[in-house]
């Protein structure tokens, strides 16, 4: 539960802000989906230092990074708060998210070391608890301070969680122990590479379509990302002690994980920010009634923790990732038919089962992801793992701003003045994406997983 605290801290700043987002930006005199910014820095900040976590976690020890990083998140938070301007916004979200690429994975790194595969569904059901809290009470926290106070405290907020999470760390989490293995020179090229890659493959997605920069550098930016990226792939396989051993998804069951869970994932990151700006802009709710309604798909995702474990014990993880996939495929492409009119009874029920099919995927999945890493990479795999996981959630935040923006120029809009009807084909085709999963689900073997259940 405590190494789980970072998790509680990113999901409900997430949730929280894109509550805010249309009072933010009325406050910073910009357009709402030009606040993805804020979003989709943060998110592109975890996934270019990421890779340093699991390096600095066998240098100077899991336990002492975990509680630094949470200083610098929370020290973020309140800059966030002061920003005047969407560039000091950014700005102070990309700190943040240097504190968050660190926070998490090695928490996770902390909970990988010390668990034994036939406790691990058990202890990944707990793992999964406050992230969960920090989602489902996000949405209605974010519409109450909006509603009552400003915005300003959606970040303030994460500063007496913060140093909750660092007291609790400090008092019960055991000192560091010898590493699995001396710790490695620093890759700088590589980290280099990853960096500069990923920064630019983010920015090409942000830029494309906006009129934010032209279409050429768009392109020219998404072009050197790939190189760079293809770059690391060869710089990796030629290193001994690569920053990221890509090696690590010749592994199976890792690769189904962070590859195929994918399409799924950005489906999942999509809806934190679409739904907000449905309710809000296409419906005209309140902030507090949007959030209310958010709230529902973490409520849903809370109930996992009852059935999972006995649904594993009872279909087996193929079965269960084969099923809880196409159902979350489904009701995502349900979130279509939501009218200005339907009553929101409804509409919270649909969320609540749509929450809990998705979370069954994916706590069942982010479980038997590591199961055949060995201790000696698992500081590779949390941070790989973590790393492709928020790239999804980054691209789902891109992809879904984008449709919403092009769907809006094809109905005769602008992009900026949404209605409902901008929403609909949206959730159509992210629903449809997520059975792009079902691909790499269905080569696992019948058995997977049959030791830790």
């Amino acid at each position: 539960m405590i190494v789980a605290s970072p998790l509680f801290l990113q999901n409900l700043d997430s949730s929280v802000m894109a509550t805010a987002l249309p009072s933010i930006a009325q406050a910073l005199s910009v357009p709402v989906l030009h606040l993805n910014l804020a979003i989709t820095a943060y998110l592109l900040s975890l996934a270019v230092f990421l890779p340093l976590s699991g390096w600095l976690a066998d240098r100077i020890g899991a336990k002492r990074v975990f509680c630094t990083a949470i200083v610098v998140f929370a020290l973020a938070s309140a800059l966030c708060a002061a920003a005047t301007s969407l560039p000091a916004l950014v700005l102070f979200r990309v700190l943040q998210g240097m504190g968050g690429a660190m926070m998490v994975p090695v928490g996770r790194l902390i909970l990988l070391r010390a668990i034994p595969q036939s406790d691990m569904v058990s202890a990944m059901v707990w793992f999964t608890v406050p992230p969960v809290i920090g989602r489902m009470s996000g949405p209605l926290f974010g519409g109450v301070i909006v509603t009552l106070t400003s915005w300003h405290w959606i970040f303030l907020v994460n500063i007496p969680f913060g140093l909750l999470a660092i007291g609790l760390a400090l008092a019960y989490i055991p000192g560091d122990g010898p590493a699995p293995q001396a710790p490695a020179a620093f890759d700088t090229r590589g980290f280099l590479l990853l960096g500069f890659g990923l920064a630019l493959v983010m920015a090409a997605l942000e830029t494309a379509g906006k009129g934010m920069a032209p279409v050429w550098l768009s392109v020219l930016a998404a072009a050197g990302g790939l190189l760079a990226l293809a770059a690391y792939v060869q710089h990796s396989r030629r290193r001994e002690d690569p920053i990221i051993d890509l090696r690590i998804l010749r592994m199976r069951t890792f690769r189904a994980n962070v590859l195929g869970g994918a399409p799924l994932r950005i489906a999942i990151g999509a809806m934190p920010f679409l739904l907000p700006l449905l309710f809000q802009l296409g419906f005209g709710l309140s902030a507090l009634h949007s959030g209310l309604l958010s709230m529902a798909s973490a409520l849903g995702a809370l109930a996992t923790r009852v059935v999972l474990k006995r649904t594993i014990l009872r279909v087996g993880f193929r079965r269960l990732l084969l099923g809880a996939c196409t159902l979350t495929s489904c009701f995502y492409v349900g979130y279509s038919q939501f009218r200005p009119d339907t009553p929101s009874l409804v509409v919270f029920g649909v969320l609540l089962a749509g929450g809990l099919v998705g979370s069954l995927c994916m706590v069942s999945l982010g479980t038997l992801g590591f199961s055949e890493v060995p201790r000696a990479r698992m500081s590779h795999a949390t941070a790989l793992s973590t790393m492709l996981q928020q790239l999804s959630v980054s691209f789902g935040v891109v992809l879904g701003a984008s449709m919403v923006t092009a769907v809006s120029w094809w109905h005769g809009g602008d992009g900026h003045q949404l209605q409902s009807r901008d929403f609909t084909p949206v959730f159509v085709a992210i629903g449809l994406l997520t059975l792009l999963s079902l691909v790499w689900f269905r080569r696992l073997p019948a058995d997977v997983g049959a030791d830790m259940r």
